[in-house]
């Protein structure tokens, strides 16, 4: 991945511009998912097809080989992430949303995820934490800042 371009989107990322936030995070996002090229993002859209087809098992089953394929590929792990919070599995999609933060420490989608799942939890701490660690790279980010909120109240 290119580290000047991705630099320079984070920094879009905190611009006031909210269209020049929203590119970015839309530009982001497409660099995350065409990673691998072709072949990573043929099989991102083959298990999001499994997924709306409501075939669960079949989705899990081709990111798993993508992930067992391509274990540097973020963005499977992030949507077999994805996958597990569905389906009510917080502690596997913890698991795989701190693999994301790993080989991706500014992917925001998943800070954001770990913070959704350590509130499913009831570990509401570790979700603010988790919000806020997504707010320093998207500082306007209302839902973080609404989660950070609704879990501060929690802890009260």
């Amino acid at each position: 991945m290119d580290n000047l371009a991705i630099d320079r989107l984070l920094n879009h990322l905190k611009d006031p511009d909210e269209l020049t936030r929203q590119e970015a995070t839309e530009e982001l996002w497409r660099i995350w998912f065409h990673q691998k090229g072709v072949y990573g993002l043929e099989i991102l859209s083959q298990s999001q097809a499994f997924i709306n087809a409501g075939q669960i098992d079949e989705a899990e089953t081709v990111l798993n080989d993508l992930i067992q394929d391509q274990p540097d590929f973020a963005e499977a792990w992030n949507r077999r992430a994805v996958l597990y919070y569905l389906q009510k599995q917080y502690r596997r999609s913890l698991t795989d949303c701190q693999r994301v933060v790993e080989l991706n420490p500014v992917h925001f989608g998943a800070l954001h995820g770990m913070g959704l799942c350590h509130a499913a939890l009831g570990e509401y701490a570790a979700a603010i934490q988790a919000f806020r660690r997504a707010l320093e790279i998207q500082p306007y980010a209302l839902v973080n800042q609404r989660m950070i909120l609704e879990c501060t109240a929690k802890l009260s």
